[in-house]
């Protein structure tokens, strides 16, 4: 079984190789814009260094979203290429539990896991997991105040990461339940290709026709649109 997996959500780009679940090659670049830039090379890249070519690839797997507008539709298109071109399935995974399978492990049972991505102003894209991974409140985007989350830090702690958490902790900072990592928890592929492997023996692949990332809001522009007279 072998996985390429891509995630663009964010800023940057990452890949990685998965052989029979086990990580053989990744790379991550958190240079902004760099998925259009460099997303083939490094997957041409990552796949050459475990020691296998693009045709070897049982499946390629992507992170769907959220997150930005661009890097998703950069990374969906290049997976669905991909695999048109080489007959090749498509597996999905949430880029918010793929965020959440990085950190889990360094916290007791019994803390719960929000992870979030920068949205526009006060607003993040989140969602909240257990140990292990099944969701307690589905992706959705929250406009952050003092009383968010304020039923679940009532009753467990919970690990507030990812681009957008800066905006929390100074809401949410104080309650005793409340925890955030000193490091970013940035997206990355490696544990796309984890969680992918395991919907790969589960027999979990998309409709390449209709596949679509998972977008959560709608596309906004900067300009406005000319009105037509």
């Amino acid at each position: 079984m072998l996985i390429l997996s891509i995630d663009t959500s964010t800023r940057g780009c990452s890949v990685a190789v998965h052989a029979d679940g086990q990580l053989a090659a990744s790379y991550d670049l958190l240079t902004d814009r760099s998925s259009s830039s460099m997303l083939t090379t490094l997957m041409k890249n990552a796949v050459e260094h475990a020691g296998y070519a693009l045709t070897d690839l049982d499946a390629v797997a992507v992170a769907k979203g959220p997150g930005s507008y661009t890097g998703l539709r950069v990374s969906v298109s290049t997976a669905k290429g991909l695999c048109y071109a080489l007959d090749k399935t498509l597996i999905a995974i949430e880029t918010l539990a793929a965020m959440t399978a990085q950190i889990t492990a360094y916290y007791p049972q019994g803390y719960l896991f929000c992870p979030m991505i920068d949205a526009r102003r006060m607003e993040v894209f989140a969602a909240v997991y257990d140990t292990y991974l099944e969701t307690v409140q589905p992706t959705r985007a929250v406009i952050l105040d003092e009383n968010s989350f304020a039923d679940l830090l009532q009753e467990s702690p919970v690990v507030f990461f990812g681009d957008g958490a800066a905006k929390s902790r100074p809401l949410l900072g104080t309650h005793p339940n409340a925890h955030f990592p000193n490091q970013l928890i940035e997206p990355s592929a490696r544990t796309v290709g984890m969680l992918a492997s395991k919907a790969y023996a589960a027999g979990r692949f998309e409709d390449l026709a209709s596949f679509e990332p998972y977008y959560l809001k709608d596309f906004m522009g900067t300009t406005p649109r000319k009105k037509v007279v």
